[in-house]
């Protein structure tokens, strides 16, 4: 079912709803962030006067300044005065001076999600789910529509490489964007299109240690989608088959390359050198070819989800075509920073190890030896998949591994360390592996014995990206 001809409602809130006009101010706590930059961007382009706060200046904060935010550095109870509404994120503590400021003065207050829903929720949202892929099926599918005169509006987790931002206002009725499950924040939203591209065990801290309560999750979302949408599924995901027959009032639309029951399969793939292709096949009839400029066998699915969601949109497999190949990718969704004397730095958001080993497999299609970086993040991530972790390193030539990136207040769990972690890789997947504690120590390591033919891949969800721009930064330099 296509999700062409769905009601639109502007300007209309529920029961107990804040209603905003546009000459009104939105105050942003936390603006710098890349969920929270993107919501402010949008709201700026749809003419609000928006206000924001962070504890230092970053590009994302310097680039909604140039469109005419206000930004304060540092937070203080005086920059929500005269804000008619503040929004914050989950990263923000509930002590906050800002919000309890907010609070105090009786001004609403909304979570980052629940503002990102009045948005997506007030025309077709498409809302793209799952354990991995959200930022870069997100991304494809917001270019795709660009690229097609669709006009969408856009709000993404990473910023789109093509366009350099993160986040779009359009005229169009479809509004793309990431639906984060890690606090459930994702069933705050009411989509046209569901997409969920994986369901993995991550997270798990804001679900009792349960797995079993994330997946219940998720089927709520897919229960979620408006009666004339549809749930775009991988098939191929054990953990989305199994909770398929629980979101029954859901009409799924499956993908997949290896089930051979999906409605949309990926044939005929070939993988390169930062490059891939495939045939696109319906119901066992040959719609098409699709070339992409990103490398991957999980940058296969992302472009198959792109594919079905545009198609349901009303767009031809040629048209989509034509646009997809231009895709060059999401900022550290393997993010080429640096290509020196055959030398290549690339950097990657991969902080799960169904990722790592995707990253890594991408990058050996590039025949280079592969020195892969990885910096853990959260004592909880660590703790819940260290096994996994320790096994997702076997196709590297060699491992480098980093102390843990923990969040302002994250507890730490004993035994859960980057030395323990060190030692399961040597035992499970990798014997040449070395713990190296900072990012300093790490890119003096690597300056100093980099040569022709290697390739430094630096990957996790912290600040370990610093690590591969100043080492691209370097080679350029020498070079």
């Amino acid at each position: 079912m296509s999700v062409r001809g769905c009601s639109i409602k502007r300007n209309q809130t529920k029961a107990g709803e804040t209603s905003l006009r546009t000459e009104q101010r939105v105050h942003f706590i936390g603006i710098g962030g890349y969920g929270m930059s993107a919501i402010a961007r949008v709201m700026l382009e749809m003419g609000y006067e928006v206000t924001g706060s962070d504890v230092a200046r970053q590009e994302l904060t310097e680039k909604l300044a140039a469109k005419g935010a206000r930004i304060s550095i540092g937070h203080e109870a005086k920059n929500v005065h005269g804000a008619s509404l503040v929004v914050y994120s989950t990263a923000l503590s509930s002590d906050n001076v800002e919000r309890k400021e907010a609070e105090q003065l009786n001004i609403p207050t909304l979570h980052r999600a629940q503002m990102l829903a009045r948005i997506l929720n007030d025309r077709a949202g498409v809302a793209v789910a799952g354990a991995h892929g959200k930022t870069t099926t997100s991304s494809m599918i917001a270019l795709v529509m660009e690229n097609s005169q669709l006009d969408p509006t856009y709000i993404i987790g990473g910023e789109i490489v093509n366009v350099g931002t993160n986040a779009k206002a359009g005229n169009g009725k479809y509004v793309v964007a990431e639906a984060d499950e890690s606090d459930g924040s994702f069933l705050q939203y009411r989509p046209s299109i569901a997409v969920v591209t994986n369901i993995e065990p991550d997270h798990l801290e804001n679900y009792e240690g349960d797995f079993g309560k994330l997946k219940e999750a998720y089927v709520k979302f897919l229960n979620n989608v408006r009666p004339d949408g549809c749930a775009v599924v991988c098939l191929d995901d054990g953990n989305v088959r199994d909770i398929l027959p629980q979101a029954s009032s859901t009409r799924a639309i499956t993908f997949g390359i290896d089930s051979e029951e999906a409605e949309y399969r990926a044939v005929d793939i070939e993988l390169g050198d930062r490059c891939a292709s495939f045939g696109v096949v319906r119901a066992g009839q040959r719609l098409g070819d699709v070339r992409l400029s990103v490398p991957g066998r999980h940058n296969v699915y992302n472009a198959l989800a792109t594919v079905v969601v545009c198609l349901e949109a009303g767009l031809t497999l040629e048209r989509i075509a034509e646009a997809i190949v231009e895709f060059r990718g999401a900022k550290r969704r393997f993010h080429v920073l640096g290509e020196v004397k055959d030398m290549l730095i690339i950097d990657d958001y991969a902080h799960h190890p169904t990722e790592i080993e995707a990253t890594i497999l991408a990058a050996k299609a590039t025949g280079k030896r592969i020195i892969a970086v990885f910096q853990p993040q959260r004592y909880t991530r660590t703790f819940f998949l260290l096994d996994a972790f320790s096994r997702a390193f076997k196709e590297a030539d060699e491992v480098i591994i980093t102390d843990i990136y923990s969040p302002a207040g994250e507890q730490r769990i004993e035994g859960v360390t980057s030395q323990k972690l060190v030692e399961l890789i040597a035992a499970n997947s990798n014997p040449n592996v070395a713990y190296i504690p900072t990012k300093e120590e790490v890119q003096a390591n690597l300056a100093a014995r980099i040569a022709p033919g290697d390739l430094v891949l630096t990957m996790g969800a912290g600040d370990i990206w610093k690590v591969a721009d100043s080492l691209a930064r370097e080679l350029r330099e020498q070079a």
